[in-house]
């Protein structure tokens, strides 16, 4: 093969619940993910160096250089098998970037798949999911897609099962949030609180029984009622215009409205695909519906 394309999806947490401050750094999570219908695509073609390309939804704001972490996760597959990353990578963009869509994690788990097959490596799926953990925290769920509960930092995956077909609706906002920025949000909010931010005073973070339940049953009004993320308030505290794109999208029939992940993308529970459409319209032109859940990682024929 000369060019191989792989599709992988954006990504919304139903559940985003943040455990204290680790002495690393980092936070243990329970993420309930779905994988909802919009795409970015990554095409790996044979060259004979290194190269990366893009275009689409602001790609203006993608760094298209051995920093991109579609470039890094061909770096780490081609070190794993003893190679040179001789590859070019293009990503057409339509997953908001620095959203809290997953789309750089999104790109990376593209990259994996496309250079395996571009490659003829054939590497077994396990070590891809453990290039995926190395590489960030929601690479591995948007290389397997679906719903699934990611413990840990989120990398550590058990599949969960959907009783139905959820539609949503995205409003995107001008300009990123940085995830750490939001988290380091997050723990000076519980610092002021008074509640402390590590993880000998925060309670260690569980899936919500309900929640799962409310998956598994398919039902739009069940889900919408125990949607959660305890990253939305540290987002709204960075971007506090987001509180009137919420509140118009629950004033134009939205079930359930919250933040996707870290931001500033929000998220809109839809209780059919009429409602999306009118939810969408009223939002403007930046809204996008889309279904979940959707697949993972695909190589297009």
């Amino acid at each position: 093969m000369t060019a191989v394309t792989v599709t992988v999806p954006a990504k919304v947490n139903v559940q985003l619940a943040v455990g204290g401050r680790r002495p690393d750094g980092f936070h243990d999570l329970a993420n309930v993910f779905l994988a909802v219908g919009l795409y970015d695509r990554v095409t790996a073609s044979a060259a004979d160096e290194l190269g990366i390309s893009g275009e689409g939804r602001d790609i203006g704001s993608v760094p298209l250089d051995a920093t991109n972490l579609a470039a890094r996760a061909a770096i780490a597959l081609a070190k794993l098998h003893g190679i040179e990353p001789r590859v070019h990578l293009h990503i057409e963009k339509d997953i908001p970037v620095a959203g809290g869509m997953a789309g750089g994690s999104a790109d990376a788990a593209g990259a994996l798949l496309a250079c395996d097959a571009l490659w003829g490596l054939g590497t077994p799926r396990d070590e891809l999911l453990s290039l995926c953990a190395e590489l960030g925290s929601d690479v591995p769920f948007s290389f397997v897609g679906g719903a699934a509960l990611g413990l840990g930092r989120g990398e550590l995956l058990t599949p969960l099962e959907v009783g139905g077909t959820f539609h949503w609706v995205f409003a995107a906002a001008d300009g990123g949030l940085s995830t750490p920025a939001v988290y380091r949000e997050c723990d000076r909010l519980r610092r002021e609180e008074g509640a402390g931010d590590t993880v000998a005073e925060v309670p260690a973070p569980v899936a919500d029984p309900g929640l799962l339940d409310a998956l598994r049953g398919g039902s739009a009004a069940a889900l919408g009622a125990v949607l959660a993320n305890d990253l939305q308030p540290a987002a709204l505290s960075l971007r506090p215009d987001l509180r009137g794109t919420l509140a118009a999208g629950r004033a134009a029939g939205a079930v359930a409205a919250l933040v996707s992940g870290s931001g500033p993308t929000c998220a809109f529970l839809a209780a059919d695909a009429a409602a999306a459409t009118r939810i969408a319209s009223a939002l403007g032109p930046t809204a996008r519906t889309a279904l979940s859940p959707a697949p993972g990682a695909t190589i297009l024929p």
